[in-house]
């Protein structure tokens, strides 16, 4: 989809395989206009971004990608702050995921079987499909792709841009019902191959179903007073696809159903009931590809995939997803007071008392706030898990905070050894360097980050940090580029060019300076360019 769909309608079908959608748009121009989403969203101020959960996201996201049906497709996955439960994919392998779906997942397999899930749609051209009726009715793709995002989000935009947003919302009606609706047939698709690539990844292929039946329980309660999940508007669950889910997996495990039959309506679903046999295939074999009856000769020998129980998960899980999820809960939560809260209530309802992730999480609210006690709370858990980067990088973040700036620096020195090019050590390490201010401090941030400079043109946090790393170190030009970068980054392309064109006209640029400037003034113009002609404008330059 081009981004949460509307609930399914039984009567659409599934368009022929025929569909010109592919020459509508080149996969470059799918991208850029991913890309173009993925800003705007940044500049209304639904994104999350923290080097940390990134990394663990990107991490879920290579892994599944590469063992789907398109592993040559490039995926960018990203965090929104939301708590709705809610995930979608769009155009150019763009995938976003709502804070309240990783709050909700108990495990780290049912975030993946969602993310393989929205792969799916993409591999299968489900979003071009969506594109191709957007083209028909002649809706502005991009328009009508950040209007079903924004509309599809609880909260309001933090951004200044209301008559923007307004503008883009009013486009919603057409574009929920017209263009990125899936059709039964597409879910059942995204569903099966999602599996697929679930069990090929070596995670649980229980997890889908296991998801999916939690958010239909739900939403029995309904009419207390709860709301349905956004993930169940956007993606229908009744009993019979859960059912499907089941047999699938019990499939790829080695056992097959025999039948599923429809018995009965509950509060008008239907009902089934299905009935499973033992089988002595190897499928988990078979769907990895694998000689049925054969080892794997990449595997110890005597290690058949086929033997692995129900449930068992081949390669495990990042082992951060505990972590992870304590941290959007932190970062999520509308004030640090809510969040603090919140763990009281978690606290009360443990009667051991909160986990060491969760004793994570309330440190890192208190970072700001109590950098001391935070600090103490941090070294107790880094104790007892002496390998745990999270824990680490939130302990010389309350070091500093706290003043104990040569702690600091020492802690994170030792970790930029030993974990050479991390991103999120090095944009700690960074941040930590420009709060403490001065030249040193900014040309110790520089080469801290120089590293990752190559790599990072569309990080929004990297080039900020950088930014103010090279005005400390005293390199205004440099500082003035990545300036820049952050207003193009964060949907301001046309304060991005404003901004490079000034820049252009200072008299001390070297040539490689203003050959490079020149190049991203070309580069960002036919962007600016195409925004105005989807009818997206910088609110701030209109009042100019």
């Amino acid at each position: 989809m081009l981004a949460p769909p509307a609930p399914a309608q039984d009567g659409l079908r599934l368009p022929d395989i025929g569909s010109s959608a592919g020459e509508l748009l080149t996969p470059a121009r799918q991208e850029e206009y991913g890309g173009m989403m993925l800003r705007e969203l940044r500049n209304y101020g639904y994104l999350l971004d923290d080097p940390l959960v990134d990394d663990w996201l990107e991490s879920l996201g290579n892994r599944l990608g590469a063992h789907s049906d398109r592993p040559d497709q490039h995926y960018t996955l990203f965090m929104l702050r939301d708590r709705q439960i809610n995930a979608f994919a769009t155009l150019g392998g763009y995938i976003g995921v709502n804070a309240g779906l990783v709050l909700t997942a108990e495990r780290e397999d049912e975030v993946a079987a969602v993310l393989a899930h929205e792969m799916a749609h993409v591999t299968q051209q489900h979003v071009l499909r969506g594109v191709e009726r957007a083209q028909r009715d002649q809706v502005p793709i991009l328009l009508g792709m950040i209007a079903a995002v924004v509309a599809a989000q609880a909260a309001g935009g933090s951004s200044s841009g209301e008559a923007s947003q307004a503008a883009i919302v009013s486009a919603m009606g057409l574009m929920q019902q017209n263009q990125i609706n899936y059709t039964r047939s597409n879910e059942h698709e995204a569903d099966r191959l999602g599996i697929r690539t679930l069990a090929r990844s070596g995670y649980d292929v229980d997890a889908m179903a296991d998801f999916f039946a939690r958010m239909s329980f739900a939403t029995r309660g309904n009419s207390g007073g709860y709301s349905v999940p956004e993930y169940l508007r956007t993606h229908p669950v009744n009993t019979t696809r859960i059912a499907e889910a089941k047999q699938r997996a019990d499939q790829i495990r080695g056992r097959t159903v025999t039948a599923t039959t429809t018995v009965g309506e509950v509060d008008g679903e239907s009902v089934a009931r299905v009935e499973r046999v033992a089988t002595e295939a190897p499928a988990l074999n078979q769907a990895l590809a694998l000689p049925a009856g054969r080892g794997n000769p990449l595997l110890p020998a005597g290690l058949e995939l086929a033997s692995l129980g129900s449930g068992t998960s081949l390669l495990g899980g990042t082992g951060y997803f505990a972590w992870a999820q304590e941290r959007l809960r932190a970062l999520s939560a509308a004030t640090s007071d809510a969040a603090v809260r919140e763990y009281e209530a978690l606290r009360r309802s443990r009667p051991d008392g909160l986990t060491p992730a969760q004793r994570y999480g309330l440190a890192v609210v208190r970072l700001a706030a109590e950098p001391a006690a935070a600090a103490t709370e941090l070294a107790g858990l880094l104790e007892q898990d002496p390998q745990n980067l999270w824990v680490a990088l939130a302990l010389a973040e309350a070091e500093a905070q706290a003043g104990r700036h040569a702690e600091a620096n020492e802690r994170l020195d030792a970790l930029m050894r030993r974990h050479p090019g991390s991103r999120p050590v090095a944009l700690t390490y960074a941040r930590v360097l420009v709060a403490q201010g001065g030249e040193k401090a900014g040309r110790r941030a520089q080469e801290v980050l120089r590293p990752l400079l190559a790599r990072s043109a569309n990080d929004a946090v990297f080039q900020h940090t950088y930014a103010r790393a090279c005005e400390l170190a005293g390199d205004s030009a440099r500082a003035g580029e990545a300036h820049a970068e952050v207003a193009f980054l964060n949907g301001r392309p046309e304060q991005a060019l404003i901004q490079l064109e000034t820049l252009k006209k200072r008299g001390d640029l070297d040539y490689i300076a203003r050959a490079r400037i020149d190049a991203r003034i070309a580069a960002i113009t036919p962007t600016v360019l195409e925004l105005r002609r989807q009818g997206v404008r910088d609110p701030d330059m209109q009042r100019r």
